[in-house]
């Protein structure tokens, strides 16, 4: 008889030599390395190589990788087109799901007679998705759309076209370490949808698509949008217990507290926090992180429930003068390396998903009435 599991909690669908979510002990590997190990330690040009490739690189390697990553920049010209004439109103999320899309409409450049046509499509979204999230910000800002520069990593040149000034070593280091916590996690949701949608043969432009879209949701990336939004409606430090216990008597969810996975401390969270602590020190404005503790404190005491990832996150971000509504694309960016590194495993063994379901519902033998008689 076959297992039902609804949401396919505790079903291993396949086996992924990427990532691991130890969640009992609150543990999350990137290819063997534990995340403290990484995180701080290495760039995040080194994690999209580790992810891709299974090691970090070598000076040579990282080059190498830079090089190639730095050369995609440039935008096909009806990309911008399009970016400048969206509506202004749009979720940015959304015209991320719908570049990609477009993006597959233009040539891809392998970089090398050794790689792979998913290969190199893989370099040309981690490449550009962070350009679509910037220029689309400035666009809808009515801001001029800065130059494409080859002089900065990933997490600076985002920094800059999103402001148009170079970018201070501190903001830059945060980003940067922000996207290494955010590079990958498992067979998420986002990321188990990209893995089936490749399963099928189909494009990866068609996969990372779904998985942006499956992102979007708000039990998955628009999670840390909704932390700002829980704090801006709090308001103050002091309003903290009684909202708290407001919405609790509700039966509300406490945006960024808890995790399907981890039931223990989100290994992510302590870094994030760390530097949301840091920034809003250097900025002079500690309410966020202050109100920030305090719902931490009440839902661990209350509840036997830790901030996860998206808690600390959303004041990071916050404190960098990032929109809200690009939180969750800052997550498809970093989440890019991820995703792709998904899709060429899957690729690279492919076995196409096709679940059972439990049939509940007539029971078969109903006759067809004519239409007149209905």
């Amino acid at each position: 008889m076959a297992v039902i599991s609804r949401g396919l909690e505790g079903i291993v669908a396949a086996e992924t030599r990427i990532g691991d979510v130890r969640g009992d002990i609150g543990q999350l590997i990137y290819c063997g390395y534990d995340i403290n190990e990484l995180a701080g330690k290495v760039s995040y040009e080194e994690v999209v190589h580790l992810l891709w490739h299974n090691r970090l690189p070598t000076q040579r390697e990282l080059d190498k990788l830079t090089t190639a990553l730095r050369a995609e920049r440039e935008l096909p010209r009806g990309v911008i087109d399009f970016i400048t004439a969206a509506p202004k109103t749009a979720a940015p999320i959304d015209i991320m799901r719908t570049v990609v899309s477009m993006l597959g409409c233009y040539p891809t450049v392998r970089h090398d007679l050794d790689m792979s046509e998913s290969q190199a499509i893989a370099i040309k979204l981690v490449a550009q998705i962070g350009i679509v999230a910037a220029y689309f910000h400035r666009a809808r800002s009515g801001q001029p759309l800065p130059p494409i520069r080859k002089d900065l990593s990933e997490a600076a040149h985002f920094l800059w076209l999103m402001t148009g000034e170079e970018p201070g070593a501190e903001a830059v280091q945060t980003l940067d370490v922000a996207y290494v916590l955010h590079a990958e996690h498992g067979f998420n949701a986002s990321t188990f949808t990209g893995r089936v949608v490749a399963s099928t043969l189909s494009d990866m432009y068609s996969a990372v698509s779904a998985a942006i879209g499956a992102l979007k949701g708000p039990l998955h990336g628009g999670a840390n949008e909704g932390v700002i939004h829980m704090l801006q409606e709090i308001g103050s430090l002091e309003n903290v217990d009684h909202w708290i216990e407001e919405a609790l008597a509700q039966k509300k969810k406490i945006m960024g507290i808890g995790h399907r996975v981890y039931k223990v401390l989100d290994p992510r969270a302590p870094h994030l926090k760390a530097m949301a602590i840091k920034l809003s020190n250097e900025l002079g404005d500690a309410k966020w992180i202050q109100m920030s503790e305090r719902i931490a404190s009440i839902m661990k005491e209350r509840k036997g429930l830790n901030a996860n990832v998206d808690f600390y996150s959303a004041t990071v971000y916050y404190s960098l003068g990032i929109p809200t509504d690009l939180f969750t694309p800052i997550f498809a960016i970093s989440r890019m390396s991820g995703w792709t590194a998904h899709i060429l495993e899957q690729l690279a063994d492919n076995r196409l998903f096709r679940p059972l379901s439990e049939y509940t519902g007539a029971p078969v033998g109903k006759k067809v009435v004519p239409i007149a008689e209905r």
